[in-house]
């Protein structure tokens, strides 16, 4: 008896060391991610999903626009930021100033959506020189009769990103053909949900924002077909997928502080993220890549690592 009491008691010992080694492999520390509204949806996805693995990791994430995001991240305030565009020379120049070296990282596709009320029976299509007469800065367009004849004489009310934003700057460019150009009057949103509710309850309204807001929305509100000379094309995973609807499609980022990538919890939330993309994003409303495209974006991020 004694003999079967010291063996239970040796087990319990062995059992306790054991769980206690398993407890200090948990991972603890924080993960700082801001910038692209457009990324968010997907980034706030992988967040979620993260913690259920890694409960003591706490991942905060903001959207103050692309631009924003990458003023915080050229200063060493956030450890990942979110873009939906390239960066800049003139971020690029911040970074250098401050030392930050980053990666940067492709994880889904999307594409810009043209949205209208749900009443609009008449803007079923339009052309990107349409578009380019519509939101050109100094644009004569005040009614939608000045776009096509036979449309309403009633006056166009305009929703579309702030100035932050990598889709404002993403879509003046294919449009407009130069980042940042665009007519200044205009309900100019820093949170797209504003332009989802101000295009819902407006006859004549119009704007345009990421694919993945218009999937949460497509009951709410109309969709355009995009016409760039050969026919129009619908927003969606398969069109963007297929670079079909051109030349609204992009690849979404996120760009990754080298200095930050070397902690632990930032290594597997970065892997984690690249594992679970395919198809979170495409749960979100966005295009996942070829998985040969993660696995690439892996391999170049753990190279990262060992340098």
């Amino acid at each position: 008896m004694k003999k079967l009491i010291m063996m239970i008691s040796f087990a319990l010992v062995i059992g306790a060391c054991g769980n206690k080694k398993e407890k200090g492999t948990e991972l603890t520390g924080s993960i700082s991610i801001d910038g692209s509204g457009t990324v968010f949806p997907v980034s706030e996805a992988v967040a979620e999903e993260f913690l259920k693995v890694e409960p003591k990791v706490k991942v905060t994430v903001g959207e103050s626009g692309t631009g924003g995001g990458f003023k915080k991240f050229a200063t060493g305030v956030t450890d990942i930021s979110d873009a939906s565009r390239e960066i800049k020379d003139t971020e690029i120049a911040l970074c250098k100033e401050n030392g930050i070296e980053y990666i940067q990282l492709t994880v889904a596709l999307d594409g810009i959506s043209v949205v209208v009320n749900k009443e609009n029976t008449w803007a079923k299509t339009m052309t990107t020189e349409e578009l380019k007469k519509l939101w050109k800065p100094n644009s004569t367009v005040n009614k939608w009769s000045d776009i096509r004849a036979d449309w309403p004489n009633e006056e166009i009310h305009l929703y579309g990103p702030n100035t932050s934003h990598g889709t404002y700057d993403f879509f003046t460019e294919v449009i407009m053909g130069e980042s940042g150009a665009s007519r200044t009057d205009y309900n100019a949103v820093s949170d797209y949900n504003v332009a989802v509710q101000g295009i819902e309850k407006d006859t004549y309204a119009l704007g345009y924002f990421g694919l993945s807001y218009y999937e949460e929305n497509k009951e709410k509100l109309g969709v355009v077909g995009i016409d760039n000379g050969n026919g129009a094309v619908l927003p969606s995973i398969e069109t963007v997928s297929s670079n079909e609807y051109a030349p609204l499609s992009r690849s979404l980022f996120i760009f990754v502080n080298k200095k930050s990538a070397q902690r632990p919890e930032v290594q597997k939330f970065i892997n984690f993220y690249l594992d679970n993309a395919p198809q979170l994003s495409k749960e979100v409303g966005y295009v996942p890549m070829p998985q040969s495209g993660y696995e690439e974006q892996k391999a170049a991020f753990n190279k990262v690592l060992v340098q």
